[in-house]
């Protein structure tokens, strides 16, 4: 599984960008997708994730703020992001977690290859 994600750049504060992150393989099931953030800290937090289902969960930092949705073929996410704050800068991963192979019943985490959002005061 590939997950090839694109949309981030320089931003002022208050503005906006859409991420967005496309799955690709066979032979495998993704249900959940999402992404997740580090900042300049290092510190790995989640953003917002998605599943098959449409449940959503978001970090609590980016609440009302940023809006995650998938299309109808199930394998791309978006994420919306409304109002950002130079605390939103940081490197933005898609992330496919428990992806199951269907042929072997193996669970696997994927991560995409991050694309950084700056967010200027």
């Amino acid at each position: 599984v590939q997950l090839q994600a694109y949309g981030g750049g320089l931003v002022q504060a208050g503005g906006s960008l859409r991420l967005s992150c496309a799955a690709s393989g066979s032979g495998v099931s993704i249900n959940d997708m999402g992404w997740y953030r580090q900042g300049p800290g290092g510190q790995r937090e989640l953003v917002a994730i998605i599943n098959r289902g449409g449940i959503i969960k978001y970090g609590d930092s980016v609440k009302g703020r940023l809006t995650i949705s998938r299309d109808g073929a199930k394998l791309r996410v978006f994420l919306q992001m409304n109002s950002l704050i130079p605390e939103d800068t940081g490197i933005y991963y898609c992330y496919a977690p428990n992806v199951v192979n269907l042929a072997t019943a193996r669970i696997s985490d994927y991560w995409g290859q991050g694309t950084l959002v700056t967010v200027s005061s």
